[in-house]
């Protein structure tokens, strides 16, 4: 077996060109080649073009840059002896992970490495899956044995979708490997695009755990402000009014409520419980907080109507509502677990609901024409306006701008308090 001593020996391909794979081709082309590999052949004939819908990286930057391969190819990864695997790890309707794509990673990459090869997986997943279900799979399909012809790591990804500060290159990176040379290749690679930021965990299992513990984390935090609200709210009082007089304690832990969607954040956790529950471990707390968390867009709704109520307003099927925001969170365009999206279909049953967002990508027409999304609005028009998703475009064009779309004495639920000095009748 020829084993890769060096990390000029490092072919390197990434299977899954989302949101992580895209922004970690990037940074490593900036070394050698990458081959970006994705099943989907309108996401790579689009990146051919330099367009990238997620909005993560420019069409400059991909058109320019001669070290990006990108590929549907499945052939192109046998020229690979390093392979990450980035792909989606989502859940059912039953909350239990779905390990789909991954498998299905799994099984590709096993057709094609050779002796000596290296698979690393950052897709989120629960402790002890990948000495669980992937490495077997590995073994079981190529008759390789770990260890002895591959070797295999774990480095949770970090890259938050929207944010350009924290990225790769200054970010801390954990790592882990399979054995002690794993780990010390494993290394090196990413220490090469994090100026050797990296910290070593003490095996694939602590890796996988502290990357599920840290949207975890959040999940509960977000989940406590989110049921300090609904107090606030019976109190009459603002949150945020009550959150800047807690912050000036020095060490108070500031989070805000919100609506908690997309892929990590809302999913996460449910990886944490079912292998706790396998474990005969029921979860208390973390599950809780995701029951919490689940349920803000009925709160919301229920909120509405209980002020319209109040106001005397009973004829909701005549009143026209207009949704600002419908990607999981401010500037991305990802729209998976989006809480804005299950908002408009419980308002549906009751009022004449548009929407719009210039930042979301949203290809299919027929989830377009169900949630009604407008590209341009009217002024004067609407009787209720409910800011969900605060992007940056919304709040540069200001709240006069906004005010214009409403009718004379609109109702306006800012629901993260963008724009403070409104006359805003509600927020979380």
């Amino acid at each position: 077996m020829n084993l890769i001593n060096n990390i000029n020996q490092i072919k390197l391909g990434i299977i899954g060109m989302g949101y992580v794979g895209l922004p970690l081709a990037y940074y490593f082309s900036k070394k050698r080649k990458v081959i970006c590999f994705d099943i989907n052949k309108d996401r790579i004939q689009n990146l051919k073009k330099g367009i990238d819908q997620n909005n993560e990286i420019s069409k400059y930057k991909l058109i320019k840059n001669k070290n990006l391969i990108l590929t549907f190819d499945k052939k192109r990864l046998k020229d690979c002896n390093f392979f990450i695997v980035t792909v989606p790890t989502p859940v059912f309707k039953n909350k239990k992970p779905n390990l789909i794509h991954l498998i299905r990673a799994t099984k590709l990459i096993a057709n094609y490495i050779t002796k000596g090869s290296f698979v690393i997986y950052e897709s989120t997943v629960y402790p002890g899956c990948t000495e669980e279900i992937c490495i077997p799979l590995i073994e079981k399909i190529s008759g390789f044995k770990l260890n002895n012809d591959f070797f295999c790591g774990y480095s949770p990804e970090r890259i938050n979708p929207g944010d350009k500060k924290n990225n790769l290159k200054n970010m801390i990176k954990v790592i882990s490997g399979s054995n002690k040379y794993s780990q010390d290749m494993i290394d090196k690679l990413y220490s090469s695009v994090t100026n050797s930021n990296t910290f070593v965990a003490k095996n694939i299992k602590t890796a996988e755990a502290a990357k599920i513990i840290e949207n975890t984390q959040r999940d509960i935090n977000i989940s406590l402000m989110n049921e300090f609200s609904m107090i606030c709210n019976k109190l009459k009082i603002k949150t945020k009014d009550v959150l800047d007089a807690a912050n000036t304690k020095w060490n108070f832990v500031n989070f805000s409520p919100g609506l908690v969607g997309g892929h990590c954040v809302s999913v996460d956790p449910y990886y944490l419980s079912y292998k706790a529950l396998k474990m005969g471990l029921k979860p208390k707390m973390i599950l809780s907080g995701r029951e919490i968390n689940d349920s803000m867009p009925k709160i919301v709704v229920k909120d509405l109507i209980h002020f319209l109520k109040k106001r005397e307003v009973f004829k909701f099927s005549k009143l026209k509502l207009l949704m600002l925001g419908l990607s999981f969170k401010e500037d991305v365009s990802d729209i998976r677990n989006s809480k804005s999206i299950e908002m408009i279909k419980l308002l549906k049953n009751n009022f004449i609901v548009h929407s719009y967002d210039p930042i979301s990508f949203i290809p299919e027409k027929k989830i377009i024409k169900t949630l009604n999304i407008k590209n341009f609005l009217n002024k004067n028009y609407y009787d209720i306006i409910i800011l969900s998703v605060p992007h940056k475009i919304f709040l540069k064009k200001g709240f006069k701008n906004l005010e214009s779309l409403g009718k004379k004495n609109f109702i306006f639920f800012d629901l993260k308090s963008a724009f403070p000095k409104s006359k805003s009748h509600y927020s979380l």
